[in-house]
């Protein structure tokens, strides 16, 4: 009889070396964007990191239209299915999402927990995520069928899983931030540490931070609970323009011409001039300086 640790998924993820699961209490705090900018850092963190970024955010897919590939398709080879490479021909950002899969961009996705369940099983086990040094996975918001459907599947490799919980200042957010911490608890699953997002308001004329929605909520929480706290963002308007912009202009069959991945370099470029890429790095920084700790105390 075939081992537990020898399942498809495990197979298929046994060249991922840290798998890290961006989550949120609620919806509407960021968790997209935050997912998003980690794929982005990491890649840009060494000049060979390949990074791979899952959106299983089934209802609201929005990663690719981040990523600047919205549109493209999903091609099958003898392999399984073919990402969508962010970068074209250099092939170190690969993406993802139910967003592919989709006739017209505009559909809405109406499905009921065993469709879910069995299309995270699908982009587990049958995507071609080759060799990664980190796969971020975004999430939907709360605790649902989703987050409990990956997890179980997710069980041969749960030593390489870890968390990043993502919250605003907001008492009501911080709150339901609380919950999904007591499921990552639940479930055994190791938190690298907490993000605030939109901690303030960064102005676009003078760069004065005002603070909008309150501020330090989210490290007081992670004070309190004994977790990292990775760092503040505030809100970027250059950041919410880039990635809300970041249609792409080619024909969906350039990402296989390699013409997306000039634009995609362009992206992260862009992305790099922001503000929120200055912060974003340290956070980075902590996330992959974690790491390793997480690896020891699970080993």
């Amino acid at each position: 009889m075939a081992s537990t640790l020898d399942t498809p998924v495990a197979r298929r993820l046994r060249l991922v070396k840290h798998i890290i699961i961006v989550c949120s209490g609620k919806g509407g705090v960021g968790k997209s964007s935050v997912s998003a900018q980690l794929a982005l850092s990491l890649h840009a963190s060494t000049p060979h990191a390949r990074v791979g970024i899952l959106d299983v955010d089934l209802t609201g897919p929005s990663i690719p239209r981040m990523l600047g590939v919205n549109g493209h398709g999903v091609h099958q080879s003898s392999d399984g299915w073919v990402p969508v490479y962010a970068d074209g021909r250099d092939a170190r950002l690969a993406c993802m999402s139910v967003g592919f899969l989709l006739k017209k961009k505009d559909d809405s996705v109406v499905w009921r927990g065993p469709k879910k369940n069995a299309m995270i099983r699908q982009f587990l086990s049958d995507v071609r995520w080759g060799e990664l040094d980190y796969l971020v996975i975004d999430t939907p918001p709360g605790t649902s069928d989703e987050h409990l459907s990956l997890l179980e599947h997710m069980a041969p490799v749960h030593e390489r899983l870890s968390a990043v919980i993502v919250t605003t200042p907001q008492a009501v957010a911080l709150m339901d931030a609380i919950k999904c911490l007591s499921f990552t608890r639940t479930v055994n699953l190791p938190v690298l540490g907490v993000v605030e997002n939109m901690s303030g308001y960064v102005c676009p004329c003078c760069g004065e931070i005002s603070n909008v929605f309150s501020t330090g909520g989210g490290q007081e929480m992670a004070r309190q609970e004994s977790i990292p706290f990775l760092g503040s963002l505030p809100v970027d308007t250059e950041l919410v323009t880039l990635l809300d912009a970041a249609e792409p202009e080619e024909a969906p069959d350039a990402v296989e011409s390699g013409e997306a991945g000039q634009r995609s370099f362009e992206l992260l470029q862009r992305y790099q001039k922001t503000p929120s890429a200055a912060l974003f790095k340290n956070i980075v920084d902590a996330v992959v300086r974690t790491l390793p700790r997480v690896e020891e105390r699970l080993s």
